[in-house]
């Protein structure tokens, strides 16, 4: 096992190795703002509709299934007319939020950096397609 591989008998690295199939779970940004928008509690599906701008219902139903059957959620339907529906974090899902947090606040310090240095890169790219 080389220096890069995790503990556990899993590496992420190699195709097949089940860990591989979570951190595709993860790369999606729905997956990912879901998550942190269900870190302070329980949410109905319209609040978290509302909070994650941009996300179509089919999506954001399909993200909710994603992380229920992943164990990382808990839907809870209550029973009255018309059916009330909330999500929460399970313990997995608070676990991971915490990391994920980390990396949306890293995400919103540096990203006037980020966006300078794309503009720069734009612009050398624009300078040497007109120098040709």
């Amino acid at each position: 096992m080389d220096s890069d591989s995790a503990p556990f008998g899993y590496d992420a690295f190699r195709r097949t190795c089940p860990s591989h199939t979570v951190l595709e779970m993860l790369a999606s940004k729905w997956v990912y703002l879901t998550v942190c928008a269900l870190r302070r509690g329980r949410l109905r599906n319209g609040e978290l509709a509302r909070k994650l701008e941009g996300i179509t219902p089919k999506m954001l139903t399909q993200t909710l299934r994603v992380l229920e059957r992943d164990g990382l959620v808990r839907r809870q339907v209550f029973p009255v007319i018309p059916p009330r529906v909330e999500y929460e974090l399970t313990e997995l899902g608070q676990n991971l939020a915490g990391l994920l947090s980390q990396i949306r606040s890293w995400a919103e310090e540096h990203a006037p950096e980020i966006k300078d240095a794309r503009s720069r890169a734009s612009s050398d790219h624009s300078e040497v397609a007109a120098a040709s």
